[in-house]
């Protein structure tokens, strides 16, 4: 947040140093303030959320079934696993 609280204060005096008016300096900095506040209560919003889960209990209903595989995974419907049997693979020439 210090580096916000710094580009608040830099970006006006960069813009008026090279030729923008005080009104359009102004205009800049309460935009970027605003965005800059409007960050900064997302991203304590997300910590908060972040730590409440945290910390919460997972409920059973909620866990991820035993069975489960994971996106990528094959599961057991649609399975083709061509099984070589005990005969070895020829070398391809």
């Amino acid at each position: 947040m210090r580096w916000a609280a710094f580009s608040c204060l830099l970006v006006p005096v960069v813009l008026v140093v090279h030729g923008t008016s005080f009104g359009g300096a102004t205009a800049a900095t309460l935009g970027l303030l605003a965005v800059t506040a409007a960050c900064r209560a997302l991203l304590r919003q997300s910590e908060r959320a972040g730590r409440a889960t945290a910390t919460a209990p997972v409920r059973t209903a909620e866990r991820i079934p035993s069975g489960h595989r994971g996106r990528h995974s094959r599961g057991r419907s649609g399975t083709r696993r061509v099984c070589g049997g005990s005969e070895p693979a020829l070398p391809h020439d």
